[in-house]
């Protein structure tokens, strides 16, 4: 897969096969129209292309809504693209005077001028332009004037439920991981670094690494304890992940993020750490004492381990 950062350094694309979207989660709906742009490039003897947007529309459009909170990083989505099998993958930056672009010039100024495209691949509720103002229909009526035509896709159903990045990002921030990741149709990941942190974990019997996530928009599901696969130094464990206030033993009111690492002893501080997520084993709670905390921990290790091997 080629990236390309922004728009003024494309290369002439042969019969390019364009969607254009967020793709935030790059979830089962978005994996479907990856899958028909290549296809349909290999149908035309073209490339596949998908535009997408960093930062986010929303974080731009909406700047004092700083709730906003994204399903995958901008270099998760890359990963994702790349293992879907996409040819070229643009990022180009998003900004208000983008958002201010008269629909019709957006079409001709962007996607004509830029992609030179055969085939416009597009979700049913794609909106783009000034006030959103131009939708599929806009790009069927402009297609014979630039030479393109456009195919719809219609809204993706898992189980009868209509895919989005809102159901995904409201599953997880219920805990909801099986379903999050069932409308993914690939696992929730979370990435960041092992930092050091009081090593009270370690006084308890269980040491943990204590993760620091960079990304302040990445979507932390809520407190709780969580069965994970974990990726550091490109080997793989199983873990049980807390992320946790820590009413029992601090109470100070910040979020740590911490996971406990079956069978492995090892110094890891500095690596870089990624938590596949398969499983939501409790909530956060407040136990009466270390000794009560210590047996919850015990049984939690035990049902993560469980979880993981089925």
């Amino acid at each position: 897969m080629q990236i390309h950062k922004g728009l003024d350094s494309l290369p002439v694309l042969q019969h390019a096969v364009l969607t254009i979207g967020t793709y935030d989660g790059v979830h089962a709906g978005h994996q479907a129209i990856i899958q028909r742009i290549n296809e349909i490039a290999k149908e035309v003897e073209g490339e596949s292309v998908v535009l997408t947007f960093d930062p986010h529309p929303r974080l731009v459009l909406q700047p004092d809504h700083k709730d906003l909170k994204l399903i995958s990083t901008i270099s998760e989505k890359i990963e994702l693209f790349e293992h879907f099998g996409l040819e070229h993958l643009v990022i180009t930056p998003f900004s208000k005077d983008f958002a201010s672009m008269d629909a019709a010039e957006y079409v001709e100024q962007v996607l004509v001028k830029k992609f030179r495209p055969k085939v416009i691949v597009i979700g049913y509720d794609h909106r783009f332009g000034k006030g959103r103002q131009g939708d599929i229909d806009l790009l069927r009526k402009l297609g014979p004037k630039w030479g393109y035509t456009v195919e719809e896709i219609s809204v993706q159903t898992i189980d009868e439920i209509s895919v989005s990045s809102t159901k995904v990002r409201n599953a997880l921030l219920e805990g909801d991981i099986r379903s999050a990741n069932q409308l993914l149709a690939h696992p929730f990941t979370l990435s960041g670094q092992v930092v050091h942190g009081d090593q009270i974990g370690r006084t308890l019997g269980f040491p943990t690494a204590n993760i620091h996530v960079q990304d302040p928009h990445k979507l932390i599901p809520p407190p709780g304890v969580y069965a994970v696969r974990v990726e550091v130094k490109d080997r793989h464990f199983d873990g049980a992940l807390s992320i946790s206030f820590r009413p029992t033993i601090t109470d100070t009111g910040e979020l740590r993020i911490e996971v406990y690492i079956l069978d492995f002893s090892e110094d890891i501080y500095g690596e870089n750490i990624r938590l596949t997520f398969v499983d939501h084993i409790r909530a956060d709670a407040k136990f009466n004492s270390l000794e009560e905390l210590i047996a919850q921990m015990k049984d939690d290790v035990l049902r993560v381990r469980k979880a993981l091997s089925n």
